[in-house]
């Protein structure tokens, strides 16, 4: 990979070492660092690398410091692991500048094709051709579709889309799936990426 180096942000030694000795022999550079903290200080001198942070640390959750780096104006691809994810922990991940937002456990492949999307999107452009791509497929939604879709991207639980518009539960999964499908996401995160790239639903 060049100059590009994968910083590993997490308060736990083990988890830090863990993940360390994956992307090493997957053959990334890797840097650790032991709290939010102490990867702000060192934002400033990054200039080629993708940030993997850990969601809950004592000092700064994950959310928080894509928050600070975006105030401090570093653009710095950032994927955020959780063992504790849900719809708006993603959500606001995702809208605090997340590439991707992976639950605990995960199996290897996903983080490291994860760390390679953020190093295409680093050696890349941001061009307006994925996003014209994106819109279109929003556009093969259906009227409902893309209200439940709102309701995703606002953060809001499978019940509480369904109270919204007056339908059930099981109604909603099945209209979610069919976003999914339309929007060929991979993943729930994906999904929100997508919609917020686009300019789609709540701000």
């Amino acid at each position: 990979m060049g100059d590009y180096t994968v910083h590993i942000v997490d308060d736990e030694e083990p988890v830090r070492k863990s993940l360390a000795f994956l992307l090493t022999m997957a053959g990334f550079t890797v840097r650790v660092h032991e709290s939010a903290t102490a990867f702000v200080e060192a934002a400033p001198s990054i200039r080629s690398g993708c940030l993997v942070t850990d969601l809950r640390m004592p000092d700064m959750s994950g959310v928080e410091l894509l928050r600070q780096l975006g105030t401090m104006s570093a653009h710095i691809p950032s994927i955020v692991i959780t063992g504790h994810g849900d719809v708006p922990m993603a959500v606001a991940a995702m809208k605090a500048g997340a590439l991707d937002f992976i639950e605990k456990p995960f199996e290897d492949e996903v983080l490291i094709e994860a760390i390679k999307r953020a190093a295409a999107k680093l050696s890349s452009e941001p061009g307006g051709e994925d996003v014209a791509a994106i819109r279109t497929r929003l556009e093969r939604l259906s009227e409902r579709e893309r209200e439940v879709l709102s309701g995703v991207v606002a953060g809001l639980p499978n019940k509480t889309i369904a109270y919204d518009l007056d339908i059930s539960p099981r109604t909603v999964e099945v209209h979610r799936a069919n976003v999914m499908s339309k929007m060929e996401a991979r993943s729930l995160p994906e999904l929100v990426r997508m919609a917020l790239a686009a300019g789609f639903g709540p701000v």
